[in-house]
């Protein structure tokens, strides 16, 4: 990776401040579109949005946004849609999955039950399409409502995936770009649509959204193995129960000694968690990690080179915004919830 690029976590978050006005802009587009005359749908899209998240995806906008030199009134909005899009899909993830923590409390469907979680996500979706064609431009339609039906196809994807051992890397691929990636795309591609660049740094931002977006996931992914359970605020273990075939274990199964896979491939198959600390053993000794974590780190360097093709004209704050794109890239390795 770039060590020019490299950064830590605190340095992160500081590049965050640079959008931090624009963020408490966007935290108030969410409460004024939150309401609805049916009280168990604020109450319940209250509790998701407020439980703590990073607001990741929004902060891409911006920051993107401000690299590209766009101060278009709309980036609040369609910052605030991407959040809900994303956080019906936490409240419809969470039912399938059967998650019990999420951000350190419970989810809203041990909360509130299952149909009010996904009756409320259905709100959200709703609501962020609402918004959607307030803005007014069919482009911003478009990659949004692409997104969203992306997103859907990677959850049944994921399904259909479930407790098969044989499920290789590029099928994984398939699945993070789809459900994860997909939106930190559009998030950024949202930018430069906002800007009216040209077509070369359209796909730019594109591609260090998703880039982003899938080291992201594969970061997450490692912390299932290699987290800790009160700063990550969720279950360790969870993919290995639910039957998910993540890329640890995809990189273990392509390393490990015969007994070693067969005692994996019986895991996934059966799910649960009885044999977890065997798993994370084996996973660790064959090197599943770190070839994991490289993977990351090649998506991220991917992303750190996309967001130093970025226009910034020379600009002095233009360039501090593209900086902290960098910086978001470079501190994902270091992730630790």
């Amino acid at each position: 990776m770039d060590t020019s690029a490299t950064t830590s976590p605190s340095a992160a978050a500081h590049a965050l401040q640079l959008v931090a006005a624009d963020m408490q802009a966007v935290d108030a587009v969410i409460r004024a579109r939150l309401g609805s005359d049916v009280p168990l749908v604020s109450q319940v899209a209250h509790y998701i949005i407020g439980s703590g998240g990073k607001r990741v995806r929004p902060a891409l906008l911006l920051l993107a946004c401000g690299t590209l030199g766009c101060v278009d009134g709309r980036r609040h909005t369609l910052a605030a849609v991407v959040e809900f899009i994303h956080t019906a899909t936490l409240l419809h993830d969470d039912v399938v999955d059967e998650s019990t923590l999420r951000r350190g409390r419970d989810t809203a469907n041990q909360v509130f039950g299952n149909a009010a979680s996904v009756l409320v996500g259905d709100f959200l979706y709703s609501r962020a399409f609402q918004m959607m064609v307030d803005c007014g431009d069919m482009r911003i339609m478009r990659v949004l409502a692409d997104a969203t039906n992306v997103i859907a196809e990677g959850e049944v994807l994921q399904l259909m995936n479930m407790r098969d051992a044989a499920l290789d890397e590029a099928a994984y691929l398939r699945v993070i770009r789809a459900k994860t990636a997909k939106l930190f795309e559009a998030s950024a591609r949202l930018a430069a649509l906002l800007a009216g660049t040209d077509a070369h740094t359209e796909a730019m931002c594109a591609t260090y959204g998703q880039a982003l977006g899938a080291a992201f996931q594969i970061v997450d992914d490692l912390l299932d193995y290699e987290g800790d359970a009160a700063e990550l605020g969720k279950n360790l273990g969870d993919d290995l129960r639910e039957g998910k075939v993540t890329l640890p274990l995809i990189c273990a199964l392509r390393r490990c000694a015969p007994h070693e896979a067969a005692r994996i491939r019986e895991a996934i198959e059966q799910g649960g968690s009885d044999h977890l600390d065997e798993i994370v053993t084996i996973v660790r000794a064959s090197g599943g990690l770190a070839e994991a974590r490289a993977r990351a780190a090649a998506e991220a360097q991917r992303a750190i080179e996309a967001a130093q093709a970025l226009p910034t004209d020379g600009d002095a704050r233009r360039q501090a915004h593209q900086k902290a794109l960098l910086q978001l890239a470079a501190q994902l390795l270091e992730r630790r919830c």
